[in-house]
């Protein structure tokens, strides 16, 4: 049996599904999905970016094939379950289409090497939109609390896995709803995650160790490092 799972999607949606896309795998399992988090994909036999099959352009070029879709006996699909044109041109392929997007049975887990923990706390103050960003300067006086405090860049580490290994590393991890909050609860890192305009009961990291807060103040944010053990109050 070859399977192919073509998973489209943010960061934290890959990251979200990961459980049910490994509980699905067959003898030979191919998984096509956004070039960043191949690397996490690590229970597939190959993995393609979806920027490189071809597959955006079927339903939408008449001469659009992707021939490489011919290949599979069965192919499980969270792309183009909202397009008519897609399937309609995929129709006789043995594809099975799924929601974009599905809450976890299961919270995900990335397995990274075993590291002993280091005393010091990750901040990671980005996200994909400025709306969901908690104010920086409330980041700065985190960090200006805490004392020990690394900052996650943008750009310093590319493969998200070696960022997992990094993350895992680390007593605690705050951030805002991002794929890389979601990424430091699925490596086990203990998370605060900050929620300011969207709703965590849809898109929190999942996990025991993870704990969110929606329009906190900086005092409660110490408050949760305190409950885990971080930070003590004077």
């Amino acid at each position: 049996m070859r399977r192919l799972l073509i998973r489209p999607g943010a960061i934290g949606d890959v990251i979200l599904s990961l459980p049910a896309l490994e509980a699905v795998r067959a003898e030979y399992t191919e998984v096509w999905a956004p070039r960043a988090v191949l690397p996490l994909i690590r229970f597939a036999d190959k993995t393609r970016a979806i920027a490189d099959t071809g597959l955006e352009l079927v339903g939408v070029m008449e001469w659009a094939k992707c021939p490489a879709l011919g290949t599979f006996d069965s192919i499980y699909s969270w792309y183009g379950t909202a397009r008519p044109e897609f399937r309609e041109a995929v129709s006789h392929l043995p594809f099975t289409f799924f929601p974009a997007r599905q809450l976890p049975d299961t919270p995900p887990k990335i397995d990274v090497p075993a590291a002993p923990r280091k005393d010091f706390v990750i901040i990671h103050p980005y996200s994909s939109s400025a709306q969901k960003n908690w104010p920086l300067e409330n980041f700065e006086a985190l960090a200006h609390a805490l004392g020990n405090v690394e900052w996650c860049i943008p750009g310093r580490i590319d493969d998200l896995f070696e960022l997992a290994c990094w993350i895992s590393t680390a007593r605690l991890y705050i951030g805002n709803d991002s794929g890389i909050s979601h990424l430091a609860a699925a490596a086990g890192t203990p998370t605060i995650a900050i929620f300011i305009s969207t709703d965590p009961l849809i898109w929190a990291p999942r996990g025991k160790h993870v704990t969110v807060l929606e329009q906190p103040s900086v005092a409660q944010v110490l408050d949760a490092c305190a409950q885990k053990g971080v930070f003590q109050r004077l």
